[in-house]
């Protein structure tokens, strides 16, 4: 076959080191267009982009030219020195390591950038913990909480 057809939607979810609140917004939106400039130029589609002050989900159209640890490593790394260059945070920002990675069929998409849209009306009754811990348990993805991290007090 000449030609290679594919129908990839993937939401990945990462957070700030250790969850703090580090995502400001003065500048959040910046930020979000800066990792859309990272997944097109990676030739990947960026559906939907938000999250709150401590992670974010990016929901997109994925190519399977590059590997997801390979683009997560861009948009993670590129974007932290991206905000520590502008000097957005006092000190170093970081992302923690790990991410989730989360597959969907094109009819939920809607439902997904939905979902993602409404983030900080969404984290006024449940944490981070919580709704990632939900998202591994709908995929039946096995994990070990000691490993996932706890909220700041």
């Amino acid at each position: 076959m000449a030609n290679t057809y594919t129908q990839i939607y993937l939401q990945f979810v990462f957070a700030v080191q250790d969850r703090i609140s580090l995502i400001r917004p003065e500048w959040k939106d910046e930020l979000y267009k800066y990792i859309t400039g990272i997944v097109q130029t990676n030739k990947h589609k960026l559906i939907a982009i938000n999250g709150a002050t401590n992670h974010i989900h990016v929901f997109v159209g994925y190519k399977p030219h590059q590997l997801i640890p390979d683009l997560l490593q861009d948009i993670k790394g590129s974007s932290s020195k991206w905000i520590n260059k502008r000097q957005f945070v006092r000190g170093n920002f970081q992302w923690q390591a790990g991410y989730g990675a989360f597959s969907y069929s094109h009819s939920q998409i809607d439902s997904v950038v939905k979902y993602i849209q409404r983030q900080e009306e969404h984290h006024r009754k449940r944490t981070f913990q919580e709704e990632y811990v939900e998202l591994l348990e709908r995929f039946n993805i096995p994990h070990d909480e000691r490993y996932i991290l706890k909220d700041i007090g």
